[in-house]
């Protein structure tokens, strides 16, 4: 068997279809689609140097790499290199090719940290620790049968909040964007994150494909948005919890519970019949309200990080100064 690593073709649709097809069968907890690859690909800032890879075995697309710098957080030379291979295709070297594609290709744009996700099996943690990659920590697939489940009964808001919808602020999205920006900041997580960039916060997340402005549910108190709940489907059956969060001043008020209920509420009228979200292992009070919603841990994923040897500047030449590149890598729906 030949296997060759070629950038995706966002115009060719069999690469598309081949992409989707690899994800949804090595990692089914993940909503995808062919729009929301191709918006990935074209729509991420060039500065991330964001690249996704296909691994092409005897004419089928057998594996994926989404491979960028990490361009929202504040510490720089961070990547992120994701490789899944079709189980079919296991043990045939297409992942090993993926990843030695990845990693070149991270180094020579000033990468000096790697992070990637594998399943909690031990054949794919064996696969990263082989490569020099030492997992650091923890995050759960979880999944709701939305169909046949039951989901808590609808509450009525607390005084002075009102509930709306991403839709209500199509026109000035900006005090969304703030929200997010905020409650980013505080998610758990390996890699700090600063959202400051609003135009391509407009156009990797705003924009995206996937996200649902009408089941997207939000806590307004005063005009202002403090909770929301992000939500991301695939036009069909299939929903996702992109963030749920609320503003530090708002917080221990059941608020995150309230827009999370409406939305998967509204989602379930809307014909999708299950729902997904992640949380790292270790965050316990967002483990605690997706369990009371119904939701139960169907896979567990690791992340790994390896340190790479910091470029040394050619002779006669000044090394760089700051930052090598700001990227942004597009944040998973889940964890």
């Amino acid at each position: 068997m030949t296997v060759i690593v070629r950038d995706l073709r966002a115009g060719v649709p069999a690469d598309v279809e081949g992409f989707v097809r690899v994800r949804r069968a090595a990692l089914p907890f993940m909503v995808s689609t062919p729009e929301s690859v191709v918006h990935d690909l074209t729509r991420t800032r060039p500065d991330a140097r964001f690249r996704l890879l296909v691994a092409e075995a005897d004419g089928e697309i057998a594996g994926t790499a989404q491979v960028g710098l990490v361009h929202d957080s504040p510490e720089p030379g961070q990547g992120s290199l994701n490789v899944y291979v079709h189980p079919a295709h296991r043990g045939r070297g297409a992942g090993s090719r993926l990843t030695r594609a990845g990693e070149e290709h991270l180094a020579a744009h000033g990468a000096t940290r790697l992070f990637t996700w594998v399943l909690d099996e031990p054949d794919d943690r064996g696969f990263a620790e082989r490569r020099g990659y030492r997992a650091s920590r923890s995050a759960h697939f979880l999944r709701l049968d939305l169909a046949n489940g039951s989901l808590p009964p609808l509450q009525d808001p607390p005084t002075g909040v009102e509930l709306r919808t991403a839709a209500d602020f199509a026109d000035d999205p900006r005090p969304l964007f703030e929200l997010d920006a905020e409650v980013t900041a505080d998610e758990p997580g390996d890699i700090g994150a600063e959202f400051t960039d609003y135009e391509a916060w407009l156009e990797e997340t705003w924009r995206h494909p996937l996200l649902d402005l009408d089941l997207t549910s939000v806590a307004v108190v005063e005009g202002r948005p403090v909770a929301f709940t992000a939500a991301r489907t695939d036009g069909a059956a299939r929903y996702s919890t992109g963030m749920t969060g609320t503003a530090r001043a708002h917080r221990g008020r059941g608020l995150a519970k309230l827009v999370k209920n409406v939305s998967l509420h509204r989602a379930r009228a809307a014909g999708h019949r299950e729902a997904f979200t992640g949380n790292d292992t270790g965050n316990g009070p967002m483990l605690a309200v997706n369990k009371w919603f119904g939701y139960e841990i169907c896979a567990t994923e690791v992340r790994h990080a390896r340190e790479l040897d910091r470029p040394r500047p050619a002779r006669g030449r000044r090394p760089r100064q700051g930052r090598p590149d700001e990227d942004p890598l597009p944040r998973r729906a889940a964890p």
